[in-house]
């Protein structure tokens, strides 16, 4: 049981540390514009933020939007989502497991997911 839980948890840092890795290559932002839905929140797109945001639909549900326990983030404003990554990294908001998660990114990275799910609609 011991072994299963920390094979678990190695494979999960390796998936995280491979697209930490991966998202690194890529550019920091894009100018393409967004789709007319979501033009009144969201102007530039970052496809770095979206391919680190990925990590987290394990939980936050498909585009953040949770079907369980686990609090939705789509919709949330951009300074909320920001402001609340960098709390639970300095340890400064209490959490079970998103202290872990975020101190594996940095400020940058962490801000580029929360405007990732900041400019997403409810509706989308």
């Amino acid at each position: 049981m011991v072994v299963n839980k920390k094979i678990r948890l190695i494979a999960s840092a390796l998936c995280l540390t491979a697209i930490a890795a991966v998202s690194t290559m890529l550019p920091s932002d894009c100018n393409a514009k967004a789709t007319k839905k979501a033009v009144t929140k969201q102007a530039e797109c970052s496809p770095r933020g979206e391919i680190l945001s990925l990590s987290c639909a394990s939980c936050h549900g498909t585009d953040g939007k949770s079907a369980g326990i686990i609090p939705s983030i789509n919709g949330r404003s951009v300074e909320y989502l920001e402001t609340a990554l960098k709390d639970f990294k300095a340890g400064a908001r209490p959490s079970t497991v998103m202290a872990r998660h975020t101190k594996g990114y940095t400020d940058e990275e962490l801000r580029l997911i929360a405007e990732y799910f900041g400019t997403l609609s409810n509706n989308k």
